[in-house]
């Protein structure tokens, strides 16, 4: 029985050494030398600058030249009986014709000053539409560019990814062969072994 025994340990003791023996051929433990570097992360350029179109013809200003020529309604009275006439007709209706005078000034003068009031106002609408617009357009290269850099780190992840994948594949194709060439010889070994019980 102990020789039976002894044999036993023997084969158990050979079986062991044949296990860790393939064991180091398969390399099982990971290597951290095998992997390729990632790749750096690029460095993206703007997009390039879009010219901002022309800008439309402003609208022509209204012409108050005429209004302003021609706001008083007073004239000179002629010579003669004609001159007499008018200048009894402007002492009686005097009052209403200097009235009439003073609200066609102020009339003239009101439509002045709108006109430059709105030449102000759309200079200062242009001027904040401009600014909002130059913000909304950085933003916009902002993103663009963010975009870019984004999808540039996605490419190289994903040429990294695969590198990884193909390595692992190819170390498992390895280890396969290596633990198939590995099973070859135990087999072989233990059937000499169990040629040499038999014998034995």
């Amino acid at each position: 029985m102990s020789e039976e025994e002894d044999a036993r340990a023997q084969v158990a003791e050979e079986l062991r050494r044949i296990r860790d023996s393939v064991r180091e051929r398969a390399l099982l433990e990971p290597r951290g030398d095998v992997l390729p570097p990632p790749r750096p992360t690029p460095v993206s350029s703007p997009p390039p600058a879009v010219p901002d179109p022309p800008a439309p013809a402003s609208p022509r200003r209204p012409d108050n030249a005429a209004v302003n020529a021609s706001w008083s309604t007073v004239q000179a009275p002629p010579a003669g009986i004609r001159g007499l006439l008018a200048r009894l007709l402007l002492r009686i209706l005097g009052p209403s014709l200097e009235a009439q005078r003073t609200f066609n000034a102020r009339q003239v003068r009101l439509d002045n000053e709108l006109l430059e009031h709105l030449d102000a106002r759309f200079d200062a609408t242009h001027r904040h539409y401009d600014g909002v617009l130059g913000l909304h357009g950085r933003r916009l290269a902002e993103i663009d560019e963010r975009h870019l850099i984004l999808q540039e780190e996605l490419v190289a992840h994903v040429h990294d990814l695969v590198k990884r994948i193909d390595l692992v594949l190819g170390e498992a194709e390895r280890g396969r062969l290596s633990l198939e060439f590995a099973l070859k010889e135990v087999r072989a070994r233990l059937g000499q072994l169990e040629e040499r019980l038999r014998r034995g």
